[in-house]
């Protein structure tokens, strides 16, 4: 693995790299404070395509960015998650009258920001149809490894966003678009393999193989694979194993698709950054060779080229796209689907011989962040000022006096930043009040909270911004043009129909000691009994429940040990989400 680079400061390449991208095609656009490139041409009678992810996959996403793929790409810091400021804004960049379908890969922070972004474009465009779709196309670590979280997403993807692309274009209807994709995912498996990891410009301490050992089902950001191999295979019997997962019927954690004599399979062979040119069409003519000889199969389109890339990663992935079972699944000529994905695109890294014509102006196009700007004739209800002010400083200064205790607890079982972060938006929070930021309404005292939210970085932040913006649907759904004064029983419904929302974006649940272990009892009950003390009762008796939990998502899964008598301390996110609720609780006495 080389940790040579030109360039010792990460950060400063995804703008470089993204404003050189739309200098090269001046059809495209750039919106440089939140790295979205965009289709200006993008037309608004067709539905919006929208991807994005972590840097250091390119040309993955907005190298797909043109007619017939994708309408505009967002794009994170190196291997890490945009927020879901920046997906709004390249929700805003192209709008549409028939939907607007968020595709992402199945990773934490993505399914997250994407799904707050989700929530908060539900609010900002009421009567507009929002979706996210996540590939799930890896197959390397098998049904019981990845459990309720689901596949890894890898360069399958590629597959799904051409054919979306390709319907969208063609005039697809919202729920059909959305059919096509889960289709196409859903029949699409993917495997890789890499000699090494790849390094990240800036950083130290990278873990690097020995010479003779390579890791088969590797993922796209150095994540452990199946298994370490060595020495090392020859090319022919790698892909011969490789293969043989894709597509053996007989292995019961791997068969996701079923192939038989006849179905038209697309495959994709995907560089992973580090291999010339030269090994990659070595590496496609062997794995062709590999699919006749062994399971004869001749795919009816082949792609081969670096897609979806992990940095300088030595490695490669493998894709098959079953198109005949998933045409019959949509109950369709295969020839749709075929057709879906041969249809020409202006996506500047996607092979085709087809371009836009350019114009002459730059292509880089600075815009100032817009105001936002609420609808004074909005449903909503009316509250007493003075209430939620006391009610919103009692919950934020609670919060701000545990934080000593969260931070100290998030050191042993994580990285640390959650009493930092709970600190941070609660500061926010008052800082607002302070300002004399006006809360004269329920609607207006959750804009207040989504904003400080918004500035609320990790995976505390994102539950937080999709329960916020969620509960802003659920409470405009219910008000009216009148605004009466909202009751218990409003919020109680509230809170489950918001609750509910969140659990689509978070497979964590009860008893996997995460924030969900206080929010899910604590909006249970306050459904149930619409009574906010049954409801503080409830969420503090999950938070102490929160003591010697195993935890079974994120960070603190990797982390065994405890504190200085060996308990394993609350978790601290669900604790202080208590201190919240009984601050809000105590605020309204």
């Amino acid at each position: 693995m080389s940790t040579k680079h030109f360039f010792a400061d990460a950060p400063s390449l995804v703008i470089q790299h993204l404003t050189a991208l739309v200098e090269q095609n001046p059809a495209l656009r750039l919106i440089a404070d939140d790295r979205v490139v965009y289709d200006p041409a993008h037309d608004p009678s067709t539905l919006s395509i929208v991807s994005g992810g972590g840097s250091g996959h390119e040309p993955a996403w907005s190298g797909l960015v043109g007619k017939g793929l994708l309408a505009a790409a967002v794009n994170g810091p190196i291997f890490g998650s945009p927020s879901a400021k920046q997906v709004v804004t390249g929700i805003d960049s192209v709008p549409s009258d028939k939907g607007t379908i968020l595709v992402i890969t199945n990773y934490t922070g993505d399914r997250l920001h994407f799904g707050l972004a989700l929530e908060k474009a539900r609010v900002k465009y009421p009567g507009k149809r929002f979706a996210i779709l996540a590939a799930t196309d890896d197959v390397a670590l098998g049904r019981k490894r990845t459990g309720a979280v689901g596949r890894r997403g890898l360069a399958g993807n590629i597959l799904v966003l051409k054919v979306l692309g390709g319907a969208a274009a063609a005039g697809a209807s919202f729920d059909k678009a959305i059919s096509v994709g889960t289709a196409i995912n859903a029949n699409t498996v993917t495997i890789g393999s890499s000699l090494d990891h790849c390094h990240v410009p800036g950083r130290q301490n990278h873990e690097t193989l020995p010479e003779d050992v390579l890791i088969l089902g590797m993922g796209i950001h150095n994540e452990p694979g199946l298994r370490k191999l060595s020495p090392l295979p020859t090319i022919q019997e790698l892909l011969s194993e490789m293969v043989k997962y894709l597509v053996d019927p007989n292995d019961e954690e791997r068969a996701y698709v079923k192939f038989d004599q006849g179905d038209e399979i697309v495959l994709l062979v995907n560089n992973f950054g580090g291999l010339s040119a030269l090994e990659t069409g070595a590496i496609t003519y062997q794995t062709l060779d590999v699919l006749k000889k062994e399971w004869d199969i001749a795919p009816i389109r082949v792609f081969s080229d670096s897609f979806e890339s992990s940095l300088n990663g030595p490695g490669f992935s493998a894709t098959l796209l079953n198109l005949t079972k998933a045409a019959a699944q949509l109950d369709i000529p295969t020839s749709e689907l075929i057709g879906y994905l041969d249809a020409p695109t202006t996506a500047p890294s996607f092979p085709k011989p087809y371009r836009r014509a350019t114009g002459e102006t730059s292509a880089t196009e600075e815009v100032e962040r817009q105001v936002d700007v609420v609808d004074v004739n909005r449903p909503d209800f009316s509250a007493d000022p003075k209430l939620i002010e006391t009610m919103l400083r009692t919950a934020c200064n609670r919060a701000i006096a545990s934080e000593p205790s969260l931070t100290k607890w998030d050191m042993i079982m994580g990285d640390g930043d959650c009493g930092d972060g709970v600190k941070a938006v609660s500061t926010a929070i008052l800082k607002l009040l302070d300002e004399g930021t006006a809360s004269e309404s329920i609607m207006d005292a959750l804009d207040l909270v989504g904003k400080a939210v918004d500035d609320m970085g990790g995976t505390l932040g994102a539950i937080f911004g999709i329960l916020v913006a969620a509960l802003a649907t659920a409470v405009s759904r219910r008000a009216s043009a009148s605004k009466p004064e909202i009751t218990v029983d409003v919020w109680g419904d509230c809170a489950y129909e918001a609750l509910e929302s969140l659990k689509t974006h978070t497979a964590a649940r009860e008893g996997d000691r995460t924030v969900m272990d206080v929010l899910i009892p604590f909006c249970d009950a306050l459904y149930k009994s619409k009574d906010l003390t049954t409801a503080v009762s409830a969420a503090k008796k999950a938070a102490e429940g929160t003591w010697d939990m195993k935890p079974k998502f994120g960070r603190a899964t990797y982390v065994s040990g405890g504190d200085d008598d060996g308990r394993i301390p609350p978790d601290p996110g669900a604790w202080a989400v208590y201190e919240m609720v009984v601050g809000l609780l105590e605020g309204s006495a």
